[in-house]
Parts: C-alpha cells; sequence; structure tokens
C-alpha cells in the first residue's frame, strides 16, 4: 500500500451543495494531485459511487447514523425548518461527531499507527466549534494532522437582532460555550496546521497558536461550470441578479428598497434567485411600488441551472449581512459579473478595490442608502465594469479554483511534512496581519 494522505470530509457530496460540496469538491482535488484516501459518512455513499470512485479503494463511507441520526431529530425539532438554526445544528453535529471519529479510528487507527498515511486532514467540519479527539492520536502517532478550513461564527452585526431572531440563532448567545466541549484545546495543541477560511475564524483562535495558522478561505469554483464570459453591458440598461436564500440576513428585502427607484425608471433589471421565507414579502413589495418590468423573482432554481440565469447579468449585488464564506461571489466572479457587497465577513474578503464594490456595514437604512448610491453610480458609468469583470475572473482563475485551491493545500503538506522551511503565504495580499 503506498502511502497516502488520509481526507476526513464528514459532509462531502457532488450533488448537495454548501458545506458538502466543498468537502466533496476540495477532497476529490487533493487526490488528483496526490495519493488519497477519502473518509465520509454514509449518506454520501451512492452520490460519490455514482462518479466512479470505488469503496475502499478511493473511499470508505462510515456509519456513524445510529448516534447521528437521533441528534439530527432532535435538532430539526428545535430548529423547526431546516433553513434556520444554523447554531443549534452544527452544536448537535459535533456531538454526533464524536462518536464518527471513535468509528475512523477504529477502521484506521493501525493504519496510521503503521505510518500508511504521512498527513491526516480533516476537510469538513468546516465549523471551528467542532473539536476532533483524532488530532492527538496522530501525533501520538507521529503523523501531521491538517484542520480546515474552519469558517463560521461570524458575530452578528449590531441593529439586526430581528434577523438573528428569525434565524432562530438563540445559541448564538452563548457559542463561545464550545471550547468547553472535550477534546478542544487537545485539537488546537496537537493539529501541525491550522487553515482559517476568515479573519474572523483567525480571530476565535487563540493567540498561541497563530503560529500554525495559515489564511485559507474555503470556497472555490468549478470552472467546467463557471466558464461563460459576461455578456456585453447596455449603455441604457443594466441587469443585476441576487443569487440565495430569500432570508432575513441575506437582505433580499433591503436590497429591493434599495434599487426601487432604478428598477421603476428603467435603468436596470433585476433577477432574484431562490426562495425562502421572504419570497410573498417581496412579491408584496414588488406589486406596491410597480417594479414588475424590473424584477424577475425566480424562486428555487436547480444548482446547475443557476450559471446561465447568472450569467445574463452584469452585477451580483449581494448585501448579505452575515456570510462566512461567500461562494455565490466567487461564481459571479468567474462568469464576469462585478459584484456589489457588504463589507463584512467573507464577500468583503473575497472582493477587492479592482474586482468589485463594497459598501460599509451598518445599520438597515445605511446600507440601503450606501447600496443605491453605489449601484445609481454604476448605472451612470457601466464603461468601468469591463475592467473589472477581466480582473475579477482572472482572481479567481488564478486562486479560487479546486484545482488551484488542492495546490495551496499541498504548500501546507510539504510545510507539514518538513519539506519546506517557511509557513506558506497563500494570499500575501489579502492575509490577516496576525496570521
Amino acid at each position: 500500500m503506498p502511502i497516502k494522505k488520509l481526507l476526513i470530509a464528514e459532509a462531502a457530496n457532488p450533488d448537495w451543495v454548501s458545506v458538502p460540496l466543498v468537502g466533496w469538491s476540495l477532497a476529490t482535488a487533493i487526490a488528483r494531485k496526490t495519493p488519497s484516501h477519502i473518509v465520509t459518512h454514509i449518506r454520501n455513499h451512492a452520490a460519490i459511487s455514482k462518479t466512479g470512485l470505488k469503496e475502499g479503494e478511493d473511499f470508505s463511507a462510515i456509519d456513524s447514523d445510529a448516534v447521528a441520526k437521533p441528534l439530527w431529530r432532535v435538532s430539526k425539532l428545535l430548529r423547526g425548518n431546516a433553513g434556520v438554526g444554523w447554531t443549534t445544528g452544527t452544536a448537535f453535529s459535533a456531538l454526533s461527531y464524536y462518536y464518527f471519529e471513535s468509528l475512523i479510528w477504529k477502521r484506521f487507527g493501525n493504519a496510521i499507527r503503521q505510518g500508511k498515511f504521512d498527513v491526516v486532514h480533516r476537510i469538513t467540519p468546516v465549523s471551528p466549534t467542532v473539536p476532533s479527539l483524532l488530532a492527538a492520536k496522530c501525533r501520538a502517532a507521529s503523523v501531521p494532522f491538517v484542520i480546515g478550513p474552519l469558517n463560521g461564527g461570524v458575530p452578528w452585526p449590531k441593529g439586526f437582532d430581528d434577523a438573528r431572531r428569525k434565524e432562530r440563532e438563540w445559541l448564538s448567545y452563548v457559542r463561545s460555550a464550545y471550547k468547553l466541549l472535550p477534546g478542544y484545546r487537545s485539537t488546537l495543541d496537537a493539529s501541525a496546521a491550522l487553515l482559517a477560511g476568515s479573519r474572523d475564524t483567525l480571530r476565535q483562535i487563540p493567540s498561541d497558536y497563530h503560529h500554525k495558522c495559515i489564511y485559507l478561505p474555503e470556497n472555490a469554483i468549478d470552472p467546467v461550470r463557471f466558464s461563460m464570459g459576461p455578456q456585453q453591458a447596455s449603455p441604457r440598461r443594466l441587469h443585476a441578479c441576487f443569487v440565495g436564500r430569500l432570508v432575513p440576513y441575506k437582505g433580499p428585502d433591503m436590497l429591493l428598497e434599495a434599487l426601487a427607484p432604478l428598477l421603476r425608471d428603467g435603468f436596470l433589471h433585476l433577477d432574484i434567485i431562490g426562495d425562502g421565507p421572504l419570497m410573498p414579502a417581496l412579491r408584496d413589495f414588488v406589486a406596491k411600488e410597480s417594479l414588475a418590468q424590473g424584477v424577475t423573482l425566480h424562486g428555487w432554481v436547480e444548482h446547475r441551472k443557476v450559471p446561465e440565469l447568472m450569467y445574463r447579468s452584469q452585477l451580483l449585488v449581494f448585501p448579505s449581512i452575515r456570510e462566512f464564506g461567500g461562494g455565490v461571489v466567487l461564481e459571479a466572479m468567474a462568469l464576469g459579473l462585478v459584484p456589489v457587497v457588504v463589507d463584512y465577513a467573507g464577500p468583503g474578503e473575497l472582493v477587492t478595490k479592482e474586482t468589485g464594490f463594497k459598501v460599509p456595514i451598518g445599520r438597515r437604512d445605511e446600507i440601503i442608502a450606501n447600496l443605491r448610491k453605489t449601484v445609481a453610480a454604476i448605472c451612470k458609468q457601466p464603461e468601468q465594469l469591463a475592467v473589472m469583470s477581466k480582473n475579477a475572473r482572472q482572481r479567481v482563475d488564478t486562486l479560487f479554483t479546486w484545482d488551484a485551491k488542492a495546490a495551496q493545500v499541498m504548500q501546507v503538506y510539504d510545510w507539514v511534512l518538513g519539506r519546506r522551511s517557511e509557513k506558506p503565504d497563500l494570499f500575501p495580499d489579502n492575509v490577516p496581519a496576525t496570521c
């Protein structure tokens, strides 16, 4: 058996979105660059098998449902809706993850101790609130343990408590209690490298461990799916889009209020792609403000069909006030859309002044006013978008494809294995000063 990387991605599914897609995409991209074995949950088995990967040879599916399913049912009961209460869901998944890792060690512990894996890398869970008891066991076996990219726990900005309550984020008020979980400190002590997906995640990690932290945003794109060029901007009417769940913290209601004058007067057309509890209110607002000619509410759209709709636009306007990663921002940039985002958390770190526009975080009325001002200025000078569109695509092609992400991770592996002396500096133009 050749020496391999053991890639742990409890959530890894090519048919899903969000974290499962991150787990699948990054694990398989790494496996294309170095001999690897992927470990995931049994629920992903069928989807992974359809891709041609062979169980036992390329991946293993761990059945931890004896513990995971009951905890999931309790979590669902408390959340009431699968689309809200993410902190509660993460808390319960952290409890079941202890059992998941115990089964991994039962199956692979001897191979790790015998040196059949030179690195163990936990890719998911992405949340930094989920400890790993494997980290200390790997250190005892002299096998470097890498964890991340880690992201999450972005503080709720002031003035949005109503959105926080609507998302059922009750546990977010006491989120820091995760530091009392078994294995929290040993995870930090025993890990050879901690991949921080955002500045907020880095701030959550005690400064004593920053010497082993490496800044690496978790999201990337598949260039096969996001390779179309942007439509040419019309000098009379620009097209913009919003993509995401229609929930308060993502701000589609703020977006409509901000852009209403431009939409009504024919300077802009807006595609809202997604569904959620705010849909009825958005429909009512469109009717009340006579915006039907300027807005298309698409509802839910299959993920594979979303790029075709985005392709019609020159702008992605995404006023989310609490976005950890912002994968849709990278997808838009890959298509040549110029993003307009709130400068907070993930999107604010992905967008530069050469590739898009950032409005400052603030109160609801301030965000609405700044969005309106920014997009109105773009409508008056649409010619500026051509260069920014080119810059956006180039930035994604260079740094944010899954193959590029895997190459970045390979630098981390070389560092923890002693093949390079200096800690990798993967994003020198955007890396937090303390990382």
